[in-house]
Parts: C-alpha cells; sequence; structure tokens
C-alpha cells in the first residue's frame, strides 16, 4: 500500500490535455461509455462494460485523505488505509489471502490528499468474492480491529516511511509542502504524517475515523470490465446495500494560495548533485486554467525538446537533467521544476538560465508547434491508458477519480475539449497569471559526514497560518435507507470454483526477404501496434569490453542519426505520437515502438532509421556521459542501488558475464573512456540483422505488418564478422558464508540483501521453483513478509526474488528494515531460509495456494499488449514453445509439493549465503558481526575494501542500544 502515488489525477490532464489535438470534431474525444446510479443507502456505484478480457476492476474510492486531517493526527487517512488490509469481523486475517488465490492482478490501496482506494482487478468468476470482502471491511470492520493490529500497521507505515525518507532526495516533498502551502491549508503536511502523529493514534481514533468517514454515503464504487450493468446493480444491492450511509462528510472547498513574495531553503541529503526544486501553487483540477498550465509546462520543460531541456542541457551544459510539470488535486495544485545540476556547475548559474528561458517563455508564449507537439503527445498517452481496465490507472481510476472530485464520471471529456480548444493565447495567458507569481525554492545540497537530517528538518519553520480559508461545506441532507442484508456472513467468503479461461492470441511467424524472424500477436483493442527488435546482447556483452558498453550504446541509439540529429528526432516522435525506446536487460538488447495506427508507416521509418544509422555523434556523447556518470554516482548513493552493483560480482566472480553491477550502468571510469568506435563496435558485433528477431503485438495481421516491416529492414545485411560470444558458464556454491556491509551514514533504515544461485530460467524445474518461491518470499502472504512486516513490524515489506537469466539466475533475499533491528531482521531471513530446506518445509497448502494464484491470474495477465508482447520475448529469450502460455495453466496444476520442496532446497544453501548490507555502521556493524552469520568485510560502494573510518569503527566494541 502506497501512499505518495501520484493520483492520476496528477497524470489526468497530461493524458487527456489533447486527446482530439488532430481533429476539431468532438466526436473524436475518446468515450469510456458507463452507467451512474446510487443506492438508498448513498453508495454510487459507476459501471463500464469492456468485455475483451474475462476480468473485473473493482475500485472503491472513499472521500476522504490526508487534507481531512485534523492538526495532532497527520498520517491518520493513510494509517487507516493500512488497517483496512488487517481483516474484518467476518473474515479474520490478511486481506490478501483470498485475492491471492483467486487469482487477483493489480491489487492494493493508495492513500492521497483528497481520497483513499482499494482496488483489485479479479477474474469474472470472483467478482462475488471481491465484493464481499469490501463491503465487510465497508460495514463490519471495527470489531476485528484491537492493538495489536493498530501497533503492527502502525509499525508498518512508520517503516514505510524511513524507507522513503532513506531514498535519495526522500525529504523534499514533506519540506515543499510546508513551504508552499500555509500552516492552516488541508494540503500544508504530507499523506504518510509524522512520526510522532503515528505514535500518538489510539484506539479510539481509529474507531471514529472510521465512523466519521467510511459509510456508504461517502462512498463509490467502480466496476469496471466484463460485467453488466443489471449484474453489477444487483451484485452492488447484495452485497452494499445493508451498510449505514453515515454522517454526512463536510467537503473541503478549493483555496488557490499562490506564494506571494519567492522565498528560499537549503536541504541536505545523501545525494550525488545538487538538485534544484521550485514550486508554484496554481489552480485545482478541473479548471481551464490547470488544463492550459499542463500545456505550459509540457513546453518549458516536458521533454527534451522542451525549452529548458534545451537551454539548460543541450546550450549551456550545465544540468544533467531537466523536468517540469504540473500536479492537479482537488483544491489546488502544485506546477514543480526539477533541475540536476552538473557537478561543479554553481547552481546560481543554472538559476539565471532558468529565469532567462522564463522570461522569454513569458514573453512570447509557446509556438504553434511547440503546441501542437504537446497536444499530439498528451493525446497519445490517453489513448494507451484506455486499453487498461483497472489498476492504479486506467479506465476505472478515471472514472472514479471525475466522480469523486466532480461529481461527473465523464469529466475528463471536459479537459479533452478544453486541451482541444487551446490557443497559444490561452496558455501564455494562463502562465503570465501564475508562473509570474511568487514560488519556493529548494537547493538539495549533497550533506557532509556528521549531518543530522532529523536536526535540520525540525528546524524547518514553513508557512504560517493564512487568511481566507473557507470554510468546508456539509453536503444538504439526504434521507436515506438501510436495506436487509440479504447475505449470511456468517458462512465466511464465498467460494470461487470456477474460473474463465484464458484468452491469449495464436502465434503467427514470417520471415522478411533478408531472413529477419518476425512473430505476431494480433490484439485488437486499441488502434496501436507494438514492434520490438530483440537481441542477444544484454549487460553480460559487456565482458571484454568497457562495462556499461551495452546499455550505453543503447541510450545512445536514441540520440542522433546520420541524417537527423537528436532534436529532431524527438521532435518527430512528439509529432508523431510515437513512443521509440532502447535498453538493455541481463542477456538481451532491444529497441521498441509503441506507435498509432494512424501513422504506423512514418513511424516505422524514424523506428528503422534510429535502430539503423546511430550517428554515435561527439556532441551527444558528451552529454549523456555527463548524465550517465550522475546517475552511476546516484545509484550509489541509493541503497539497493548500491546493493545491486556490488553483490553480482561478489556472486559470479569478475571473470564472469554476470559479475557486473546488475544495474547495467557500468563504472565510471569505463563510462569515461567510452568513444564512438566502441559504440560502433558494439552494434556492429550485436545490433545487426543475424542477431535479431522481431516481435510485433497489437491491432494489425500479418499480411498487412510484413510489407511494412520489408520496406525498412528488409534490405539490412549483415557484418561479415562473427557474432561474439558471452560466457555464462556454470558457477560453484560459495563455500563459506560471508557478509559484506557497507556504510551510509545516518540512514534510517538498512537494506539487507542476501543471494545465491539458481538453474537457469530455461531450466526444467524452472516453474517448481518459481512456485516455491512464491510461497518463501514472492507473495505478500509469504513466509517473508509475513514475519518481517506483519509479524514483528521490522519492514515496509522483505520478500524474496527470482532474476529471470539465461544461464543461473540470482536468488535475492530482500528487506529494508529499521535501523535498530538490522541484525535481528538478519537473523529472522537465515532462520526462515534453514526452516524451509529443514524442520519446516513448504506445506501442501502453501504450495497449493501459489498453484491456484498463479493459474487463476492468467486471464487477467494478458490484458495489455505491452503483456502479451513480454510474454511473445520470454517464449523466444527462453526457447518456449509458442504455446506456452495457452499450456500453463496445465503445467502449473502439475507442480506438487515435492517438486517445489525439491527445486528449493537444490537452491537454498544456508551456508553459501552472500550478504550485503547497507546501513550505519556506527549502529549496526557490532550487532551483525555478533551473529557470525560468515566472514565479515567491510566495503565501499565500488565493492572495494572500504578504508578505515573512525565514524564506521566506533560502535564495535559493542552493540548499538535497541530504540524501544
Amino acid at each position: 500500500m502506497k501512499n505518495r502515488l501520484t493520483l492520476l489525477a496528477a497524470g489526468l490532464i497530461s493524458f487527456v490535455g489533447a486527446a482530439a489535438a488532430a481533429t476539431t470534431s468532438p466526436d473524436a474525444i475518446p468515450d469510456i461509455p458507463y452507467t451512474r446510479f446510487q443506492l438508498p443507502n448513498g453508495l454510487t456505484v459507476v459501471v463500464h462494460e469492456d468485455h475483451k478480457a474475462p476480468v473485473v476492476a473493482v475500485s472503491i474510492w472513499y472521500h476522504v485523505g490526508s487534507g481531512d486531517e485534523p492538526a495532532g493526527k497527520t498520517g491518520f487517512a493513510h494509517l487507516f488505509e493500512h488497517l483496512m488490509f488487517s481483516g474484518s469481523e467476518n473474515r479474520k486475517g490478511t486481506y490478501f489471502q483470498p485475492f491471492e488465490r483467486a487469482g487477483a492482478t493489480d491489487m492494493n490501496g493508495t492513500t492521497w490528499f483528497d481520497r483513499t482506494n482499494y482496488f483489485e482487478t479479479v477474474p469474472t468468476t470472483a467478482v462475488d468474492m471481491a465484493l464481499w470482502m469490501e463491503s465487510d471491511r465497508m460495514g463490519h470492520l471495527l470489531g476485528a480491529i484491537g492493538q495489536k493490529e493498530l501497533d503492527t500497521q502502525r509499525g508498518v507505515v512508520q517503516n514505510e516511511k524511513r524507507q522513503g525518507e532513506n531514498r535519495p532526495y526522500g525529504r523534499v516533498d514533506e519540506n515543499v509542502l510546508v513551504n508552499t502551502f500555509p500552516a492552516n491549508h488541508p494540503y500544508h503536511h504530507d499523506t504518510i504524517g509524522s512520526m510522532a502523529d503515528l505514535d500518538a493514534a489510539s484506539l479510539a481514533d481509529v474507531k471514529q475515523w472510521f465512523h466519521d468517514y467510511y459509510g456508504a454515503s461517502n462512498t463509490t464504487l467502480v466496476l469496471a470490465g466484463d460485467i453488466t450493468v443489471a449484474q453489477a446493480k444487483a451484485k452492488a444491492e447484495k452485497y452494499f446495500g445493508d451498510i449505514p450511509a453515515g454522517p454526512p462528510v463536510p467537503r473541503q472547498q478549493a483555496w488557490i494560495t499562490p506564494v506571494q513574495t519567492s522565498s528560499r531553503g537549503t536541504q541536505h541529503d545523501q545525494v550525488a548533485q545538487t538538485r534544484i526544486v521550485r514550486t508554484w501553487i496554481v489552480p485545482q483540477l478541473g479548471t481551464d486554467d490547470a488544463v492550459q498550465l499542463d500545456l505550459a509546462t509540457t513546453v518549458l520543460g516536458g521533454g527534451k525538446t522542451s525549452r529548458l531541456y534545451q537551454r539548460l542541457v543541450y546550450q549551456d551544459k550545465i544540468a544533467d537533467d531537466v523536468s517540469l510539470g504540473i500536479s492537479p488535486f482537488a483544491l489546488a495544485s502544485q506546477v514543480q521544476l526539477t533541475v540536476d545540476v552538473k557537478n561543479g556547475v554553481d547552481p546560481a548559474k543554472v538559476e539565471a538560465a532558468v529565469a532567462d528561458v522564463w522570461k522569454d517563455y513569458l514573453a512570447k508564449g509557446p509556438t504553434d508547434d511547440e503546441l501542437l507537439r504537446a497536444k499530439v503527445a498528451n493525446r497519445a498517452g490517453f489513448v494507451r491508458g484506455l486499453e487498461k481496465v483497472g489498476g492504479f490507472g486506467g479506465k476505472a481510476v478515471i472514472l472514479a477519480e471525475g466522480q469523486v472530485y466532480r461529481n461527473d464520471p465523464e469529466a475528463y471529456k471536459k479537459d479533452l475539449e478544453r486541451a482541444q480548444k487551446a490557443t497559444t493565447a490561452s496558455v501564455l495567458a494562463a502562465s503570465k497569471t501564475w508562473l509570474a507569481k511568487g514560488d519556493y525554492t529548494l537547493t538539495v545540497l549533497p550533506a557532509a559526514p556528521g549531518f543530522d537530517p532529523a536536526a535540520e528538518d525540525k528546524a524547518v519553520v514553513g508557512l504560517g497560518d493564512a487568511q481566507g480559508r473557507p470554510a468546508a461545506v456539509t453536503p444538504p441532507a439526504k434521507t436515506y435507507t438501510v436495506g436487509k442484508s440479504e447475505v449470511d456472513r456468517s458462512t465466511g467468503v464465498p467460494a470461487v470454483d470456477t474460473f474463465p479461461d484464458l484468452s491469449f492470441p495464436k502465434l503467427q511467424r514470417g520471415k522478411l526477404k533478408n531472413g529477419i524472424e518476425v512473430v505476431l500477436a494480433e490484439r485488437h483493442t486499441v488502434p496501436v501496434t507494438q514492434v520490438q527488435l530483440l537481441f542477444n546482447a544484454g549487460y553480460a556483452a559487456d565482458q571484454g569490453r568497457k562495462l556499461g558498453t551495452a546499455s550505453f550504446t543503447s541510450a545512445l541509439l536514441e540520440e542522433s542519426t546520420k541524417s537527423l540529429d537528436s532534436v529532431e528526432v524527438a521532435r518527430r516522435k512528439e509529432r508523431l505520437g510515437a513512443i521509440v525506446s532502447s535498453s538493455c536487460s541481463l542477456d538481451n538488447c532491444s529497441v521498441g515502438l509503441n506507435a498509432l495506427n494512424t501513422d504506423l508507416t512514418p513511424s516505422l521509418a524514424l523506428f528503422a532509421d534510429i535502430t539503423r544509422n546511430p550517428a554515435f555523434k561527439a556532441d551527444d556523447i558528451e552529454r549523456v556521459r555527463g548524465q550517465w556518470i550522475a546517475g552511476i554516482a546516484q545509484e550509489k548513493t541509493e541503497p539497493t542501488g548500491l546493493a545491486l552493483r556490488t553483490l553480482p560480482p561478489l556472486l559470479y566472480g569478475k571473470d564472469h558475464a554476470y559479475g557486473i553491477p546488475f544495474t547495467g550502468s557500468g563504472t565510471e571510469k569505463a563510462i569515461a573512456s567510452l568513444t564512438a568506435d566502441d559504440l560502433a563496435a558494439f552494434q556492429r558485433d550485436y545490433l545487426r540483422p543475424d542477431n535479431v528477431r522481431i516481435v510485433v503485438a497489437g491491432d494489425t495481421t500479418l499480411a498487412d505488418i510484413l510489407p511494412k516491416l520489408d520496406a525498412v529492414f528488409g534490405d539490412w545485411q549483415a557484418p561479415s564478422t562473427a557474432l561474439p560470444k558471452k560466457n555464462i558458464g556454470e558457477v560453484a556454491a560459495q563455500p563459506r558464508p560471508r557478509v559484506f556491509l557497507i556504510n551510509r551514514t545516518d540512514a534510517p533504515q538498512s537494506l539487507i540483501l542476501a543471494g545465491l544461485l539458481a538453474p537457469s530460467t530455461k531450466a526444467k524445474n524452472a516453474l517448481d521453483l518459481g512456485i516455491a518461491n512464491g510461497a518463501f518470499g514472492g507473495t505478500f502472504t509469504s513466509r517473508l513478509n509475513m514475519n518481517l512486516r506483519e509479524e514483528k513490524r521490522w519492514a515496509y515489506g522483505a520478500g524474496s526474488m527470482l532474476s529471470d537469466a539465461q544461464g543461473q539466475r540470482p536468488l535475492l533475499f530482500y528487506a529494508p528494515v529499521q535501523t535498530d533491528k538490522t541484525a535481528e531482521s538478519a537473523a529472522e531471513i537465515l532462520k526462515e531460509a534453514k526452516a524451509v530446506i529443514g524442520p519446516k518445509p513448504l506445506t501442501d497448502e502453501e504450495i497449493e495456494k501459489i498453484r491456484a494464484q498463479r493459474v487463476r491470474a492468467l486471464p487477467g495477465s494478458f490484458e495489455t499488449t505491452s503483456a502479451v508482447l513480454g510474454a511473445i520475448t520470454g517464449i523466444l529469450i527462453y526457447d518456449r514453445p509458442d504455446d506456452y502460455v495457452q499450456t500453463l495453466k496445465s503445467r502449473i496444476e502439475g507442480v506438487d509439493r515435492k517438486d517445489a520442496e525439491d527445486a528449493l532446497s537444490a537452491v537454498i544453501h544456508p551456508d553459501a549465503l552472500t550478504w550485503v548490507i547497507v546501513g550505519d555502521l556506527r549502529k549496526i556493524e557490532a550487532p551483525v558481526r555478533a551473529l557470525n552469520l560468515g566472514e565479515v568485510h567491510v566495503i565501499d560502494a565500488d565493492g572495494a575494501p572500504a578504508k578505515d573510518t573512525v565514524p564506521a569503527r566506533a560502535a564495535r566494541s559493542k552493540p548499538a542500544p535497541s530504540k524501544k
């Protein structure tokens, strides 16, 4: 459950900004047909039918968020969201278990300023179960919440807060909010709240919150997918009709409080480079100015072609990255500029350049071409978003947001129309009104050793109260009635006994005239075609080259071609509404195209030019090199990045192709020495027509797509040189356990990552191992997560992960834990590893649960074209049969407990574990050493032995005291 997600509201206007820019006809605006009705108890229900897949998105929104929290109770809305997953009166235990067994996908809950939502996508046959569960916690929660549940979720939330603040720039949001919104504004505090307020939350507070806000009349239920309106109405009445309406909820009113005079602040953090964050307060979502400002921010800082990026990154070369965007909320919005200052550059110089661009823009406004490109890009994004029914985005969220915030499920259409009609004059007028006002500038600087983040945060004064806060408005009184319950809840959760069949397109194969193989899956859902060139390369191809060559070459493909400079490449993509992306994974590199069918032919031509004719220009290399090296430095300040850089070389050894940082970014030294010849050599050796397969998924046919691909790739000829070989040979297990500690002074959490080697994804027992891992650490209800999160409350989440690989793949145990429980958490991980292959093997019930979850999730797993494309690439990479997905159900069902147990026992060797633990060594080193997990080494961010330092060694003599 996440609290800081940028709700689709924050991106909705970006998507809908110009959904019909290419036409002036109102009929061209995308439509999400819906039916809305209200139950007698006040529950609003919105239904959208989409029968393309046998799944239904269930999305329930309570109109309460952190903006409704009174003083002294910050974080309450989010804490309560967590409590809603603790079980209900008629269904004890974790909320996730029935959904895992039913094969639910996209299941979570989030809290934001103005709402709390819960959602899951379930097989059509599991809708009754999902509605029973949602209605049981909505109408029958308080009897299941006691002090234990409150204390458990309080601990989990506090570790979520620590985890967020442990990331680079993780304390920025809280600082910005208190300095841009008045103290009496609903948005003055961060959604996750303060540690002190969370500590003070009582059981009585929790019950009052439920009573005040979780009534039926304050709730919207959206059902989107394979369901009819009649079915939805009957089920909503059956499960929710007896729930009381609840008291009227006063509605917070829009209150736009622009900063009148510019102000500044400074923050220090464990970051690799200075960041400037500048924020303006502007009108709320649903206003014309918010739509205009979305287009304005796209022109100014919405990507590579934007004015700020062009000036700061391309022209002056004083920044590594620039972004500007609007986050629209229900009561007010933020426009925020973020600039990562190039190391060695005076931030004042960057601010002067920003001011220069700002002044010129406010004087002249956007050009016609800039506005057109902004509209096309946003239209394409909206069209793509319509393919999914639920999850964090999708059609259910669009409808729910419109209903909850604006009492209109199709409010998105109004924003589409406004954006469609926007002119350069209207965009400039809104910009002058709001972006010429005061702002708050926060400069985040790399911290010197010994700084105290808590003391710095405590010293932040923020804004005081402001005059003119509008009073909350209580809706007009209505008479609601409650129906008689039709459900005998004493019988428990409705059983889900039948499940829909998987629908997956049959693969079709063809060849271009030069022999390149094409594999197609037809998916006629939205008018979009996706194409992927799949090369056998990846980070593993760096072996014998400078580390990072594969990924760096891939990044440069997206820059200039021999006939187009990098800016023109970007502009053409924007005009076409096309996405072209190039990337590498461990074993493969790929170049992908996501194109609107209306412009498929010119999009393919641009795609082919990018792939076949990269220019590797010196200016592009130097610009990307600077950004890349800054990115590596950033990885070394982030706990997960540190661990993923250092653990693989320890697991595989430096002579193995996988003995490299798994971020794929390489090393500063290697990247600094890369030349155009190095990149051209990699392209020649690996990105070639005799090392590629073309995968296509989407709204096309083989007869239609083959000639189009032949036109741009059919004459591509392979070089005369041989394809290189990669060393992904077998590596022996470590003969003894080892522990590697990395210091991160003042870290509020420690990251524990422990690794073992498992057989290839191609192995015959790969399914067996995957199911066993799901039970051990791969799901919410797995042993590791239930231990460290739900029972001990030491982590926001913990688990085990199996990464795919053609060679031996890593099995990683992962746990970000509170600092004072680092050693204890490592001990618990080791205990669980020993138990699962010893006295407490996986049970039939645990294996059956994962089998059921995997099989029943299949119909909902391939809802999108991207998911279908991903399945095809897996078939090609791991030599699977074409009917792999269609036959997956029977093979999963064929895995028994003995198969899974044998597969896991062959991999989990506690005495071969390699541990990487990142944290404040002053507090964790001595307790970890006392565990005797293995020989302990202190290393730096590059994996080399760390130089002895006083702070890191001071705590060796005795353990740090535990916090109570």
